[in-house]
């Protein structure tokens, strides 16, 4: 009975022991772990892609809606009436100038020919003896053996034969003429279209009928217009220097497909109209582009990008960095402290993905472009080159593989600490 009486409290401090011992290792792993989930007592400031402003020249592009056109065309109609006896072409292929096309039955056409070359003929045979006659009666005038009126009527005999001789000559130049229209040609270099006839049609009764359509598109024409008001803003600015002229072998243009794609050559600006479509308040353009392996042809859709003017000390940043509204328009500044402050500036015209700033920024500055969601209103962040989407992927892979390997051995390490402990 002793013996239990005192066998009772053994339980008690075991416990008590037990309940020591687990607060003893956890007060002697709870300050290693809380260092290593947190060093330093706070996280990190953000990363934050920006970029540094510098200023550049900068070409004022303007892009204008516009159409393309045949540089030469030329209609091939019919000037000989008569049945179409045969097609010398290939539909869509390329012809030279004074390449036979049709041949229009020319039977009717020789036959004037031989008619007028007949008269000829006969015209100088009149002649001849016409101006034997005068000079026959020359001589004889002289010694009173003939009259002066008979002599005066063998001179203008001959005189009307030599005009009788000329006249038949313009006829069968006329006629050999007729007789070349029976083959017809192309008058220019270039592409032709589809025949408008076929063989055994009548063509030329009574007006010239158009055969076929050829097309000089090598190089090519893009009219295109641009706002009055555009144009006079561009003459104040060069009147006032703010900006200047691009180029001084005239204004190059870029054109683009319809499908977006840029046309490789680039091509000149050749005139500009000197009058303002009353209709639309538009000048209109014209631009020659090159266009050797055919892929340009008469009557497609472009978009004309123009180089007018050029703009010195421009200041351009991504069309991302800028925060557009109705209360205007701000960019995220980092200032010397660190902190990524809100700056409202001023924008211009868009270039090649880019806004030109106007007002509200200096030299060397540095604009936020990437990373928005991470910044907290006055809290610093780390600012670190931004890279275009192109140049980015290997920037991320490199930054994620340095930050995997960093993390991948406290992974392991926290793991066996865990069970260690």
């Amino acid at each position: 009975m002793a013996l239990s009486r005192f066998a009772r409290p053994f339980p008690f401090l075991a416990l008590a022991v037990t309940l020591s011992a687990s607060s003893l290792l956890l007060s002697a792993c709870g300050p290693s772990s809380q260092a290593q989930g947190a060093p330093g007592g706070g996280m990190p400031p953000p990363e934050v892609g920006v970029v540094t402003v510098r200023p550049a020249e900068v070409g004022l592009v303007t892009e204008l809606p516009g159409r393309l056109e045949a540089s030469r065309t030329a209609q091939v109609r019919a000037r000989a009436a008569g049945i179409v006896l045969q097609r010398l072409f290939k539909e869509g292929s390329d012809v030279k100038a004074g390449q036979p096309l049709f041949r229009i039955d020319p039977a009717p056409y020789a036959a004037a020919a031989s008619s007028a070359q007949a008269q000829l003929a006969r015209a100088q045979a009149n002649y001849g003896q016409a101006s034997a006659l005068a000079q026959r009666y020359k001589p004889l005038v002289e010694a009173n053996a003939i009259s002066k009126q008979d002599y005066a009527n063998a001179v203008a005999a001959e005189q009307q034969a030599a005009a009788d001789v000329a006249a038949a000559k313009a006829a069968v130049q006329t006629a050999q003429i007729n007789l070349g229209y029976a083959s017809v040609t192309s008058p220019i270099s270039g592409r032709i279209g589809r025949a408008l006839v076929t063989e055994g049609a009548l063509v030329g009764q009574g007006e010239a009928t158009p055969l076929a359509l050829v097309q000089q598109i090598n190089p090519m024409f893009v009219n295109f217009t641009q706002s009055s008001t555009e144009v006079l803003a561009l003459r104040r600015a060069f009147a006032q220097g703010k900006l200047k002229r691009a180029g001084a072998d005239g204004v190059q243009v870029k054109v683009v497909l319809e499908d977006g794609s840029a046309y490789p050559m680039p091509g000149k600006l050749l005139f500009s109209d000197l009058s303002v479509d009353p209709t639309t308040g538009q000048v209109t353009l014209r631009a020659e582009v090159p266009n050797p392996n055919a892929l340009l042809l008469p009557g497609m859709y472009v978009r004309v990008q123009l180089e007018q003017a050029r703009l010195d000390n421009a200041i351009t940043l991504p069309q991302q960095a800028v925060t557009r509204s109705a209360t205007g328009d701000t960019v995220m500044v980092v200032d010397k402290d660190g902190k990524a402050t809100p700056r409202p500036v001023k924008v211009g015209n868009q270039q090649n993905g880019q806004w030109i700033i106007t007002e509200g920024l200096q030299p060397g500055e540095q604009v936020v472009v990437d990373g928005f969601q991470k910044m907290r209103p006055g809290a610093p962040v780390k600012p670190v080159p931004w890279s275009p989407p192109g140049a980015s992927p290997a920037a991320g892979a490199a930054s994620g593989a340095a930050s995997a390997s960093g993390a991948a051995p406290a992974a392991p390490a926290a793991s066996a600490a865990s069970q260690k402990n």
